[in-house]
């Protein structure tokens, strides 16, 4: 991947996007407003988010006062360079974007709208924890043109929950979805497995509680432990164990079998919808590589790609947005192998795949191995298609690597 450009070139840093960038205004547009808000920071997160002790500089009541005024230059920016377009997609992440009250989110949500237009049909999703949703607090996100709700569950299991450091009650979850659905909107619950201590019937257990949610879509992802995190430093002196991989392979197949049996598709190695209409749009903006600006301290944007990121502290974004400065830190333009690779991690992982025409023309002819390995499907790739099986999906990073060496 090619190294940042220097922020005196031309890039959103400096307020305009470069004159030689391939814009096309065709390819959809997302936003995400990343809310950098946390009460407490669990244990395995190595997201760019603050408790109020960390904040130092920055006020939760100033910020979307502060990020506001990101949607106003992306709004000078983009329209400079005739790449104004409607979102397709708007995300609220964190970050516990329900930290703050739900008129502020209405507020930044309305600012964008009112910035860009929104596609017809557009998803808008927030996340939240279970905690912090009440029913006029969905009331008032669906009043304000949110579609959809992201519930972090992560467990059923309280002392699954207590090794993640989640402080939610589980109880609460159930309670969140039921106001999110009274007020019209989408639902989906997103879970952790694999946490220290957690065994397999404690994982099924929690797969039961979100299936008996009747969500519309649910995330199982597999504890990834980061370096830098509570975790990492509770492992490293062994205090917990590390995740055993064999351990989480049997959680991921169980998921996959209880999920399935429920009529849940997995449309993504990670993410299952009842319906292809409830698959996460905005996600899929991600994995397709269409273009974002990503709003907040520490957000990533994408456009033509170009790519950008904020600085990371909300002291240090609101000064600068203050100062009628950008907020980017870096900037880079991935070159052609760097962006095939992405291309090749990303489209794989869908349930759709990828043409093996795309696929680096020396690195063909290994499809048929991974086929006689179980990782391919044999039918889709006759068709002129890679997707993963079963055991692909398990061994996703490994086929990703054979077919890009």
């Amino acid at each position: 991947m090619a190294g940042p450009l220097p922020l005196g070139d031309p890039a959103p840093a400096d307020g305009h996007l470069p004159d030689d960038l391939p814009i096309d205004t065709s390819v959809p547009f997302s936003a995400y407003l990343h809310i950098p808000f946390c009460r407490v920071r669990c244990g395995y997160c190595d997201f760019n988010t603050y408790t109020s002790s960390e904040l130092r500089g920055a006020k939760q009541e100033d910020y979307a006062s502060t990020l506001t005024a990101e949607i106003a230059l992306a709004q000078r920016v983009l329209g400079d360079a005739g790449a104004l377009r409607p979102m397709d997609t708007v995300f609220f992440g964190g970050g516990t974007p329900t930290l703050l009250p739900a008129g502020d989110l209405a507020r930044m949500l309305d600012t964008a709208v009112s910035a860009f237009g929104l596609a017809e049909g557009a998803e808008v999703t927030v996340e939240a924890n279970p905690d912090t949703v009440t029913p006029q607090v969905a009331r008032t996100l669906a009043d304000a043109g949110v579609t959809r709700l992201s519930i972090g569950m992560q467990s059923a299991v309280p002392h699954v929950l207590a090794a993640l450091d989640r402080t939610h009650r589980p109880e609460n979850v159930r309670t969140a979805v039921t106001a999110a659905k009274d007020a019209g909107l989408a639902v989906s619950v997103d879970l952790i497995y694999g946490a220290p201590g957690e065994s397999l019937a404690d994982w099924e257990a929690s797969l039961d509680a979100a299936l008996a949610l009747e969500s519309d879509h649910i995330s199982a992802y597999a504890l990834i432990i980061e370096d830098g995190t509570k975790l990492a430093r509770q492992i490293r002196r062994g205090e917990v164990p590390t995740p055993d991989d064999d351990v989480q392979a049997d959680m991921y197949e169980l998921a996959d079998a209880r999920l399935g049996g429920a009529g849940f598709d997995w449309y993504e190695v990670s993410n299952w919808a009842r319906r292809p209409e409830q698959r996460s749009r905005h996600n899929l903006a991600y994995w397709r590589g269409s273009d974002w600006w990503g709003f907040g301290p520490g957000a990533h944007s994408h456009v033509a790609g170009l790519r950008w990121w904020n600085v990371k502290h909300p002291a240090a974004y609101a000064q600068r947005l203050a100062a009628a400065e950008s907020p980017a830190a870096g900037t880079e333009r991935p070159d052609a192998e760097a962006r095939m690779l992405e291309r090749v991690l990303l489209l794989s992982r869908l349930a759709e795949g990828i043409a093996i025409a795309e696929l680096p023309e020396g690195n063909r002819t290994r499809v048929a191995g991974l086929i006689a390995d179980g990782m391919v499907d044999a039918a889709s790739a006759l068709r002129g298609r890679l997707t993963l099986t079963l055991r692909g999906r398990l061994l996703a990073d490994a086929v990703v690597r054979e077919l890009t060496d």
